[in-house]
């Protein structure tokens, strides 16, 4: 879950919402650029032939990768302003305008600078990512996870990719030493060219982020084009049994909603040595399959309920292999 978002949460949150991903190449995983990739992806239906089968972990970020919301660790010291007081305006400005919290927000944080007197441009934002908290063994998780998988399955027949999606900003998650670690980041982004202050361009809200879900479900990653057309679950390129979605708490509901109805997976975690209530809550009401503290290290609870989704998601996909080759060897002697 986003804290930002929960922040905000007296208000309605049902934007309409779109971003532009970045994206990586699955065999430069560890390539540290910083370039944003190209966003013409389209995946090949999965059922063309037995190829390649995709596995996607989609994370959320402020509360579930990183301690705090983003904002807190440079935006707004930068600019002097208390946390704590910055949201509380920001929901008494967007509960008395029936404005979209994130919206506001998002606006606030620039007219606050310009009162300041201090110039926040985009690079400066990707500065601010440096300085922004990681909980413990997120820096190694992603190179483990692909281990793990890896020592399981033949990598010729198996990827794993990193998602993220965030109603945090991109231009701070560019600055984070994980952004190249995702094939794809989808999160609110700024208009910079658009007026006197930066703009929101792009918000993602809690119920907006399923749209991104589908995306990757559909393969449909370019946002100039539309997930709307039906598209049978047979050729859908990631299904979402293949799908593991982490989040912390309220405002993950809708996509880990999403995630199980569809037969995909949710962790939820919570700050190391902090209450878990709220993961509890979760899993009673069927919203996780897990949750665990925010501990990524190798061998953490986490790790250890997340490498058990996987085995699961692993096992399936032998089975899937193993019934493919039979109906395909069954339909050979058919026709002799």
């Amino acid at each position: 879950m986003e804290r930002v978002a929960r922040r905000a949460r007296d208000s309605d949150t049902s934007a309409t919402t779109t971003t532009s991903p970045a994206r990586r190449d699955d065999s430069k995983s560890k390539a540290p650029s910083k370039k944003a990739p190209s966003q013409s992806h389209r995946a090949e239906p999965r059922k063309q032939g037995y190829g390649k089968r995709t596995i996607a972990l989609v994370y959320d970020f402020d509360g579930t990768l990183c301690p705090r919301p983003m904002q807190e660790y440079a935006f707004l010291p930068k600019i002097g302003v208390d946390a704590s007081a910055f949201w509380k305006e920001s929901n008494r400005i967007a509960l008395e305008q029936g404005a979209d919290p994130l919206i506001t927000y998002m606006h606030l944080l620039y007219k606050k600078a310009k009162a300041a007197g201090i110039r926040i441009d985009r690079q400066d934002l990707v500065e601010q990512g440096r300085q922004v908290e990681l909980f413990p063994g997120v820096m190694t998780w992603f190179d483990e996870i692909d281990a793990h998988v890896r020592k399981l399955a033949d990598a010729e027949d198996v990827v794993v990719r990193h998602y993220l999606i965030s109603s945090g900003l991109a231009e701070i998650i560019e600055g984070t030493p994980i952004y190249n670690r995702f094939h794809n980041v989808f999160a609110s982004e700024y208009w910079f060219e658009a007026y006197d202050l930066p703009y929101p361009k792009r918000v993602i809200t809690d119920t907006g982020k399923t749209q991104y879900l589908f995306r990757i479900n559909k393969g449909v990653e370019n946002l100039a084009q539309s997930i709307n057309q039906h598209m049978p679950e047979a050729v859908r390129p990631i299904p979402f049994s293949h799908m593991i979605y982490f989040g912390d708490g309220d405002t993950d509901v809708p996509s880990m909603a999403v995630m199980r109805k569809n037969g995909g997976h949710a962790i939820s975690v919570h700050a190391p040595g902090k209450p878990k209530e709220k993961c509890i809550d979760l899993f009673k009401a069927g919203r996780c399959d897990f949750f665990a503290a925010a501990d990524y290290r190798k061998g953490s609870e986490l790790f250890v309920r997340t490498s058990l989704l996987l085995d699961r998601i692993l096992a399936d996909i032998r089975v899937e292999a193993e019934i493919w080759k039979l109906s395909r060897a069954i339909g050979s002697k058919d026709t002799k």
